[in-house]
């Protein structure tokens, strides 16, 4: 059937063609890796995937993708601050307003808590998941960001153009409904060009860049569903194409996996060489000569320990001999391993084949591989990360979840890395500059010109803690400060009541005395 060029399903068909050639080597890694990740043109239910004969690729896979969403998506902190405009800033420090600028902040801090409260709450991080791992392995995946969750196309069902600097210009996605599922005025007209056979049609999603928005729309067998329409900001598109390489000039990323392809089809060469080889060797066969005076039947036949009559030199064991082979391809297969396991960084990989070795060693080894993954970082945090932080409080700020901010003052940041991530950079400055002033300037010196209440505050905000309730207003302290002096100077008064008194009992005579008492007590009971 002739698609014409103009509907989504013709302009789908003709994008597929440059996507060709990514997909096919996404096909090939995942054989290697995981072959259920990504199946084979024409998969079905019914169809059965190849086992890989080395495990080294699937968990290699497993691993990286969850280092990788530890990092991006951390489960005890933000991965991402909002941040107010330098000159706001500049504005409130002029005004000497340093406490309003420490609310702000503490007023930012919450609502990063409430925005992982709710990637929480939707279980984003396993669709994440799956996501990363088409990543490592394909090198591309299309999330779509809804308010219910998170939805991943695999790069067999979506296509992509982008101009030369890396901008989305055109995203297009295919999937297989019902008819019953779409409204009632569009599946009269659907219907009638169903075939025979056809029970599911395809869906196309189509999502155009038009200036300063994206505009989005659905179509199935040429006919535009008018109830899909709709526009997003640029900065707000519940579409996010991800790349894990980029490659200048092209539409599409590069998977981690290509870049160790030729070691993975190697291992997998020579761990089937091997596990063969030693089926065979394993295989026992007696052999009697044939002239010998040892009857094969009787040596058969006979039970453990039995005598027979028999030469030894008549029986012999078949042997592969093979061992000096088999011993190289070990070796070669060991030093591949070795290799793949560095590059998905195993913890197997950073440990000194030694007797003791110490946890510090490890732990700046582990870091050291960590860190060789930095680039992944950097593109992931612009192309993952700060859209999906954008999207998630678009929704949030249409479901009243969260205050509506102003736009042009504060903006969320994103911090990469692993020992930088959310807030924790600014808690080891903050920590280290108290450390100094400390050393430098000595306690007294420091107490004198650091306010204390404000450091403490930026520390639990710098740990995503919500210091209010918590740590004590200027206001609380200083009503404090006020009631302890007032009881000290009432216990001061009492002090100087009580010494007067001693003073004047003393020239009071004792029954006098003893009366004056008495009726003070009398008063006291009475009141």
């Amino acid at each position: 059937m002739d698609i014409k060029k103009s509907t989504v399903q013709g302009m789908y068909e003709l994008c597929e063609a440059v996507r060709e050639n990514y997909l096919d080597r996404a096909r090939d890694s995942a054989k290697l890796t995981l072959p259920t990740l990504i199946p084979p043109s024409g998969a079905s239910a019914s169809t059965k995937y190849s086992t890989p004969m080395q495990g080294i690729g699937a968990r290699g896979v497993n691993n990286l993708a969850s280092k990788l969403l530890l990092s991006l998506v951390p489960p005890n902190a933000p991965f991402f601050r909002l941040k107010m405009d330098d000159f706001v800033i500049k504005d409130l420090e002029a005004e000497g307003d340093e406490a309003l600028k420490s609310s702000i902040e503490e007023g930012l801090s919450a609502i990063e808590r409430a925005i992982m409260t709710d990637i929480e709450i939707k279980a984003d991080r396993v669709a994440i998941n799956e996501a990363l791992k088409h990543l490592i392995i394909a090198g591309n995946v299309l999330l779509f960001v809804a308010d219910e969750g998170i939805r991943v196309f695999p790069l067999s069902r979506y296509v992509v153009k982008r101009d030369p600097t890396g901008n989305v210009l055109e995203i297009i996605t295919k999937e297989s409904i019902s008819p019953k599922v779409l409204p009632e005025e569009v599946q009269a007209a659907i219907l009638d060009k169903l075939g025979d056979n056809e029970k599911d049609i395809d869906l196309y999603t189509y999502i155009c860049r038009k200036k300063d928005k994206f505009e989005i729309y659905q179509e199935a067998k040429g006919i535009q569903i008018p109830e899909t329409f709709g526009t997003f900001p640029l900065d707000k598109n519940p579409y996010i194409p991800l790349r894990f390489n980029r490659v200048d000039g092209s539409d599409y990323g590069r998977g981690y996996v290509e870049e160790y392809y030729g070691d993975l089809k190697s291992l997998e060469g020579l761990t089937r060489a091997i596990v063969e080889g030693s089926a065979a060797a394993s295989k026992v066969l007696f052999m009697v000569a044939p002239n010998s005076t040892t009857r094969a039947r009787k040596l058969a036949e006979s039970p453990n320990g039995a005598i027979i009559e028999g030469s030894a030199n008549d029986v012999s064991t078949l042997q592969v001999n093979k061992f000096a082979d088999f011993r190289i391809a070990y070796d070669t297969m060991n030093r591949i391993e070795g290799r793949l396991q560095y590059a998905f960084l195993m913890n197997a990989s950073i440990q000194r084949d030694a007797e003791r070795v110490t946890s510090t060693e490890i732990k700046f080894m582990a870091e050291d591989l960590e860190q060789a993954l930095g680039g992944i970082y950097s593109i992931l945090s612009q192309e993952f990360q700060l859209p999906y932080v954008m999207r998630k409080m678009a929704i949030m700020e249409k479901n009243k979840k969260l205050p509506k901010l102003p736009k042009s003052s504060i903006r969320p940041s994103i911090v990469t890395g692993l020992e930088a991530l959310g807030r924790g950079n600014d808690k080891n400055k903050l920590i280290s500059f108290l450390t100094t002033i400390n050393n430098t300037l000595g306690v007294e010196a420091a107490t004198k010109y650091i306010n204390v209440t404000d450091a403490i505050s930026r520390l639990a905000t710098s740990e995503g803690i919500d210091p209010k309730g918590l740590v004590r207003s200027e206001d609380e302290l200083q009503a404090e400060a006020e009631a302890q002096a007032q009881e000290q100077q009432q216990q001061q008064l009492q002090d100087m009541a009580m010494q007067a008194g001693s003073k004047v009992a003393g020239n009071i005579p004792p029954q006098a005395l003893g009366e004056a008492l008495q009726e003070a007590q009398n008063i006291t009971e009475g009141n």
